[in-house]
């Protein structure tokens, strides 16, 4: 994080999980200060993050998203939140639910290549902001940035896609 560290969180529901893993992947080549201005808008636009609606959005719905200014209207990354929403669901009817299986991948690199796996538009920068901001477990910043030189600059394209 080259701005100051964000605010961790924890998570109380799945909505909370969501919210930061969209708000991870709508950073991604933005300004922070961009998607912070707009945050509230994404909110109410994303329904509280509401994994279960935003799972339902319908190609109505995210045309309606592409063309709603309180939000940065890339039609790519409302996609991918629509999938990350279903990908969430399905990951926590795992035994023990999301944070169970969150934790379930023995270390920090796993779980991002699990991330990575899972859900869109996350890469590798993107995967250490997430598991941040929820408390998990992650190496200091300054010694994963000098190991992963990348990282910040479009990793997220060689995420997984579906």
């Amino acid at each position: 994080m080259t701005m100051e560290a964000p605010q961790q969180i924890t998570p109380k529901g799945l909505p909370d999980y969501l919210e930061v893993i969209t708000r991870a992947i709508f950073q991604a080549g933005m300004s922070w200060r961009v998607i912070a201005a707009k945050w509230d808008g994404f909110r109410e636009a994303f329904q509280g993050f509401d994994p279960e609606k935003v799972a339902g959005f319908t190609p109505d719905d995210i045309e309606r998203l592409a063309a709603d200014p309180r939000i940065v209207r890339n039609r790519r990354k409302i996609e991918a939140t629509v999938l990350n929403a279903q990908a969430l669901l399905r990951l926590d009817r795992e035994p023990g639910g999301f944070k169970a299986y969150l934790q379930s991948h023995g270390g920090f690199d796993a779980t991002v290549a699990v991330l990575r796996r899972h859900f869109r538009f996350l890469g590798d920068t993107g995967a250490y902001y997430f598991l941040y901001v929820v408390g998990e477990p992650v190496p200091p910043h300054e010694e994963w940035m000098a190991a992963h030189p990348g990282a910040g600059r479009g990793t997220a394209k060689r995420s997984r896609r579906a």
